[in-house]
């Protein structure tokens, strides 16, 4: 059963390595981790509803390129 094993290190490694390797994409281009924002979500905010996926990247891309007029930094 060693090779299974294998299998499954190998499996798991390379998914991790893509997950890795998508969030880093997704940083370099200024879209902020969605996984990383609901568990500040909960954990700061138990209270309050997290935002569902599309509505957190429209939020994020609003603020990005400062959306309500003119071009806002942070």
């Amino acid at each position: 059963m060693p090779e299974a094993d294998l299998l499954c290190l190998c499996r798991d490694t390379l998914s991790r390595w893509g997950k890795d390797a998508r969030r880093t994409a997704s940083l370099m281009i200024g879209q902020p981790d969605y996984d990383a924002y609901l568990a500040h979500s909960r954990a700061t905010h138990p209270d309050q509803q997290p935002l569902d996926r599309t509505a957190f990247f429209r939020l994020h891309e609003a603020r990005r390129f400062g959306a309500g007029g003119g071009f806002k930094c942070c």
